[in-house]
């Protein structure tokens, strides 16, 4: 079974129980319905907050963890020259 229908399947089936729940027509063991009823209208974003609160960690960490690589900065500077050069020789102004 390939991915896509893997995360189709699952988040069909969680959304079913979601909303069976949602609508009470499936019980929730162990939990008072009026708490159930106050619950349930804010799981979808409290989600929702979690999954941005992760986007932008998981991107702090990766400009946190980022590795400087002076080779590749030089090399695009003198590549920016080239550019530039070629572009006055064809007498286009730059700067």
């Amino acid at each position: 079974m390939a991915r896509l229908h893997r995360v189709s399947l699952y988040s069909s089936i969680l959304i079913s129980i979601y909303l069976l729940a949602l609508f009470g027509v499936l019980p929730i063991p162990l939990i008072d319905a009026g708490i159930a009823q106050e619950v349930l209208p804010v799981i979808p974003w409290w989600l929702l907050v979690s999954f941005g609160s992760y986007s932008l960690w998981s991107l702090g960490w990766g400009v946190f963890r980022f590795r400087d690589c002076p080779e590749a900065y030089h090399e695009l500077l003198q590549e920016i020259n080239e550019a530039k050069n070629d572009l006055r020789s064809r007498a286009i102004t730059v700067d």
